[in-house]
Order: C-alpha cells, then structure tokens, then sequence
C-alpha cells in the first residue's frame, strides 16, 4: 500500500544542520512512500531561510513556509500541519538527533490500520543512543509520569519529538500552545479521543545547549502548566481535588496574608475576615480556570463564582466567630474554618460554577 508522509520541519536558526537533516529525511522515500517535506522557518536570524530556499529550488516535495516573527515550535507546527496533504503527518526536528530512518517504521502501524498515532520512544528502543544529562533525563520522565497521570496512557517518552499521525486526526485538534508546551498538549488532546495510540522505540543521538538545544527550565515549568491544563478539567475527581489542593493551599496564604495586613491597618481580626476573603477568592478564580477548569460560559462563570465566593464568606465568618465562641484561638478557629472552605470550595466549583458538560 503506497502512502504519502507529510514531514513538518519546524526550523530556527538551524543553519549548521538543515542541510543534511534535509538529506536524511529525502532518503526514506521508496516506492511505497512518497514524501511532503514541509520546513517552517520560524523568524531565523542565521541563514536557515535562504538555505531552505536553495533546497526548495532543488527538490520538488520540499515546501517553505516562513514566519515573520519568531513565535516557537508548537506555532510552527500549527502552520505546517496545516498545509500538510499526506495521508500521514510527522515531525522532524531540524537538528540531527532523531535518524529519520526511524519514521519509516514508525508509519507501518498506520500504514497497517492498527493505530491512529504513533510516537517514538527514545527509552524503549533496542538501538543507538548517545548518552545526554541525567537532570535532563530525570526531568523528561518526571513529565510523562505526571502526563501518564493525567491521561491515563501508559506512555514512556510523553516528550519526544517523533509524533506521527494520521492527517485527519492532527489537523481536527487546535493547537494553542506556541512553544514546547506542543508535547502536553498535543498527548493530553490525543489521550481523550477514541484513537489507538501506539508507541515505538527510536534511536536518539542528543545535542547539547552548547550545540544548540533550546529547550530550558522554563519549558519544563510550562510542560507542568499545559499537563493541568488540558487534562484536570477532565481527570477524576480525586486527581482535580490534588489539583484544587494546591490553589487551596495559595488561597489559604493569601487570606491569612490579608488579615494580617489589613489588621497591621487598624481593622479587628474578624472585621478582616470578609474582605480577606474575598481578595483571596480572585487568586482562587483565576488559578482555578487557568489549572484545573474550563469556564465555558464566563459572563455566567463569573456571576456564579462570585454569589458562592459571597456565600463562602458568610459561612467562613460565621464559622470563625462560632470556634471563637466556643473558646478556641483566632488561629485554630481560621484554621478549621479554611479546611470546611476547601470542600466547599471544590465541590461548588466541580458541581456548580464549572460543570462537566
């Protein structure tokens, strides 16, 4: 069965390697597969543009596209896979350390009609590997981990480069994310799609940032936010109550942080307790619908937060002044007080303010 791949090359200031990254990837085509080589330049400052072009000139399946501000890889991505025509859609970093011999199996169980996606791992293959930094490594497989979590794929290199799809599927999911935060996302809109998933051991020959590696610290950091992002809306509601912890955890501070301030100002400990609160609940919106849900319908979001952020105070100082009543301190008082406001919290988000629909 002949099968056309389209292979999206997104490509910044990789003037040292295009060409023969370019050559690597034309020499996979056989009688069976045919090649769409699309190379977005993403604003390079080198000659990465120009070379392009002089290879564009030369062989017929290669297509430039060009961006006239640098945007990153996940946009460049967005703009090849749309112009993509193959039955098969891939992506091929413009370095040298994926070997494109590798797509060439990777597209069989496609090929076969086994799976809808296919994705290398450079843990699980058999063949060579170049040895790369252990932080690096430990980090990339804290990030599946924490993506397994969210996805419930089974998934060792979430990571990876080598990402292959059949075209329909690639080109029916929004990409939002710019940079590398393209990895999460693209696994998290995969994972919660009827689609047979496949994943496949590849060879990895790593550069390092001396040689030009991009991605830092803070892509991992932005691989974490996309992980929630596009997962915890739908995960189980044991993973969103972890999840809604932690911007608990933030809410608490800020509230016990404003009464402590608004107290230094002359107000009492209770009479700061309404507004404190309410300050709080704004962090507690914000993080809550950039984490963990999605407001859908944000006039009415916002509405129904704010009622149940009112109720929420009332029930927080009615609490507090019973426990004070009662002969407890102010800080134990606050203290019980806030770990009622975390349920109540959770659950009049998850059930009311932002439902599952």
């Amino acid at each position: 069965m002949h099968l056309k791949l389209s292979i999206v090359i997104p490509c910044y200031n990789e003037e040292n390697t295009l060409a023969e990254c370019l050559r690597r990837v034309l020499a996979i085509a056989d009688e069976t597969l045919s090649l769409e080589v699309i190379i977005v330049d993403d604003c390079s400052r080198d000659r990465s543009l120009a070379l392009a072009g002089e290879l564009e000139a030369r062989h017929a399946a290669i297509r430039v596209l060009h961006h006239e501000v640098n945007m990153g890889k996940g946009a460049a991505l967005r703009t090849g896979f749309r112009y993509a025509t193959g039955d098969v859609v891939a992506v091929q970093d413009a370095d040298l350390e994926y070997d494109p011999r590798d797509l060439k199996r990777l597209v069989e169980p496609i090929r076969s009609g086994d799976a809808d996606v296919v994705l290398g791992s450079r843990f699980l293959s058999p063949g060579k590997h170049r040895v790369f930094s252990f932080w690096h490594s430990m980090g990339n497989r804290f990030l599946t981990m924490l993506s397994n979590m969210f996805t419930d794929l089974y998934l060792t290199d979430m990571e990876t480069c080598y990402k292959v799809f059949r075209r329909e599927v690639i080109q029916a999911v929004e990409i939002r994310e710019n940079r590398f935060g393209f990895e999460p996302e693209i696994v998290a809109e995969i994972a919660h799609r009827d689609l047979e998933i496949y994943e496949m051991g590849i060879s990895y020959d790593s550069r390092s940032y001396a040689e030009g590696k991009k991605i830092g610290i803070r892509d991992g950091f932005r691989a974490i936010y996309c992980i929630l992002r596009y997962n915890a809306y739908r995960a189980p509601a044991p993973l969103q109550f972890a999840v809604y912890l932690g911007i608990w955890l933030v809410f608490a501070f800020l509230d016990s942080l404003g009464i402590g301030l608004l107290h230094s100002l002359g107000l009492s400990a209770v009479s700061s307790l309404a507004p404190s609160f309410l300050l709080a609940s704004v962090a507690d919106y914000f993080l809550s619908t950039r984490l963990l849900f999605r407001n859908r319908r944000p006039g009415r979001g916002i509405t129904l937060f704010g009622a149940f952020a009112l109720a929420g105070s009332a029930l927080d100082l009615l609490l507090t002044r019973g426990l004070l009543l009662a002969g407890l301190s102010f800080a134990c008082s606050r203290a019980c007080s806030l770990v009622v406001i975390l349920f109540y919290n959770f659950h009049t988000r998850r059930r009311f303010i932002f439902p599952e629909q």
